[in-house]
């Protein structure tokens, strides 16, 4: 199972391109609203997550993934989003970071031992190995990327490496992104 945070004030494409993409390529993903089921992003569209941050069970757990935006710091000041990253860097589960959102990761002291890409300007925060500035960055089990611009590019790489090259690619070109 897959957890993908929502918090008030998330860029919308970057979750919701995300969403889209992982549940064609037929991954279970859950959405999880930062202090309540219904959140807005930030250009004001309003979103029902499938659960709450209470409701949030750690077995069977494989992944977690942060969208940014301007609520970045919403997701950061969350003790379960924080524990739930925690728990995937500690049993080497997947990690999926974009936009200012890898700044949480970076804040975590996890990207001491990875590259990692950002939306520019929070390259300080990231406190990595190596700064990329690749669209999207895959480190080990840490994925990151810049922004809204390649929030499919990011759910295609997460595709790769949940279910390998060849899903990606398929998927690639049934959506067709050429």
């Amino acid at each position: 199972m897959i957890y993908l945070f929502l918090a008030n004030g998330f860029e919308e494409i970057e979750a919701l391109a995300t969403v889209d993409v992982l549940r064609r390529a037929g991954l279970e993903l859950v959405t999880v609203g930062v202090g309540g089921k219904r959140i807005t992003g930030a250009h004001k569209i309003e979103v029902t997550a499938d659960r709450e941050e209470k409701d949030v069970s750690l077995n069977g757990l494989d992944m977690v993934i942060l969208p940014g935006g301007p609520g970045t710091p919403n997701l950061e000041g969350s003790k379960v989003v924080c524990e739930t990253v925690r728990y995937c860097a500690d049993h080497k589960k997947y990690i999926a970071a974009i936009c200012a959102a890898p700044s949480v990761l970076g804040h975590m002291g996890l990207l001491k031992e990875h590259a990692a890409c950002c939306f520019p300007g929070y390259e300080t925060e990231l406190n990595a190995k190596t700064v990329s500035m690749d669209p999207v960055c895959v480190s080990g089990k840490i994925i990151t990327a810049r922004g809204a611009g390649v929030a499919v590019e990011f759910a295609l790489a997460i595709v790769g490496e949940l279910l390998g090259s060849e899903k990606s690619k398929s998927l690639r070109k049934s959506m067709q992104c050429i």
